[in-house]
């Protein structure tokens, strides 16, 4: 007898946000990224209750940064890519909100603490619960990651498994450094996730960047004929930046050394100036989705430039570290759910909200703000950290009014995504 092959059954969630984990995690990325910058302007000014012989509050603003929002988008971004490198369907409905949930509730547990909340006469409690959540998020995203490379042996993604992993550790010795009183260890934890999320942008952006400059170039004219643009791109260059940067995040977290320092950030600022400049194309400027990531990638190099001299010049290694953050983490993520949002929700990557040049103009502020102005007048710092906390909180607002409703929403194609 013939055998008949009956169609699978197609993906279903009870609600269009959890159909594949860029809405839900890109949405909540947002919205946490205005309430906990809000929260830190209140913690930066000493208006809230945080335990600061618990934890440092420039640890609380560090972690959440990097393990709460930026782990977010990386989420939603992974969890989504791996879908289209693979061909596996990835967590969507209540599998997807069962990961997300294991996020907002560690999420929920670092801004009570933030809020000088405490629970059985201890504020660390909270973040021992938070730990739990925190560790099956990461957890179960890397889980089904590797279950999908491992399906269609595409072993060149083990790469993103191996930081996954390492910010697994990270985030486990900033929990550590908690509780056992230990601030280095804390401090260490929250450097080690944060190049590593760098690491992870500068290894998924040397992909993407690319690749979505030449999509969003190559379309047709007024005469009908598409445009083929192509950009260069260089294995050598990817070992160089690998390498420099691999040397620069021990030297600055492990092995102070000014010299070597200063070596490794200039390196890896030259390889990627120069990978900037065969990425660069005219077109760019008149596409807000394609100027944004180029922005970012260029404020990165400019910031490792910042770290190569701050030995010699003797301004705060904050600055440095803030420039790396704010382009590589705030410019770079935005920009990136920002087309990601648009392509993967069925809409044209050829035609962006009108807000979003104001998006990204505002995130460009936060830059200066935070990073040139104090360079140039420490006198009036609180008021160059206030403007930059406001923009950053402004930015993220118009994200929020320009894309929640299409995350939210069916695709308008009724395709599944």
């Amino acid at each position: 007898m013939q055998s008949i092959n009956l169609p699978s059954k197609p993906p279903s969630a009870p609600h269009p946000i959890l159909n594949l984990s860029f809405r839900i995690f890109f949405s909540a990325a947002a919205i946490f990224a205005i309430i906990t910058m809000a929260l830190w302007a209140f913690v930066f000014t000493g208006h809230t209750g945080i335990e600061a012989q618990t934890l440092n509050p420039l640890y609380w603003h560090g972690h959440e940064m990097i393990y709460g929002y930026a782990l977010a988008v990386v989420a939603g971004f992974l969890l989504t890519a791996v879908k289209t490198w693979t061909g596996v369907m990835m967590p969507h409905g209540y599998k997807l909100l069962a990961i997300f949930g294991c996020w907002l509730l560690a999420r929920l547990g670092w801004i009570a603490f933030g809020l000088g909340v405490t629970v059985a006469g201890s504020g660390a409690s909270l973040l021992y619960a938070a730990a739990v959540f925190d560790l099956l998020f990461v957890g179960s995203m890397a889980f089904v990651i590797f279950r999908a490379v491992l399906q269609v042996k595409q072993y060149k993604q083990m790469g993103i498994l191996a930081k996954l992993a390492l910010l697994t550790l990270g985030n486990g010795l900033c929990y550590w450094g908690i509780i056992s009183a230990n601030m280095n260890m804390t401090k260490v934890g929250v450097y080690l996730g944060f190049y590593l999320i760098i690491g992870l942008v500068l290894t998924i952006g040397r992909r993407v960047v690319p690749f979505f400059i030449e999509r969003g170039l190559s379309i047709p004219n007024a005469k009908g004929v598409a445009e083929t643009v192509t950009v260069r791109n260089s294995k050598v260059q990817d070992i160089a930046s690998l390498l420099f940067f691999f040397a620069f995040f021990i030297t600055d977290l492990f092995y102070p050394n000014k010299y070597l320092l200063t070596v490794s950030a200039l390196g890896v600022a030259v390889v990627n100036i120069v990978r900037l400049m065969g990425w660069y194309h005219r077109g760019i400027w008149q596409k807000p989705l394609l100027w944004s990531l180029y922005v970012a990638f260029l404020g990165m190099c400019v910031s490792f430039i910042l770290y190569a001299l701050q030995p010699w010049l003797g301004y705060n290694h904050s600055i440095a570290v803030h420039g790396l953050s704010i382009a590589g983490v705030g410019m770079m993520t935005v920009a990136m759910m920002a087309r990601v949002s648009l392509g993967h929700t069925g809409r044209s990557i050829h035609t962006s909200p009108k807000t979003v040049n104001i998006m990204f103009g505002l995130m460009v502020l936060v830059f200066v703000s935070r990073v040139f102005l104090p360079l140039f007048d420490m006198g009036h710092y609180l008021l160059w950290i206030m403007i930059a906390q406001g923009a950053w909180i402004a930015c993220f607002v118009i994200f929020c009014i320009s894309y929640l409703p299409m995350l939210a929403r069916q695709r308008p194609d009724g395709l599944f995504g």
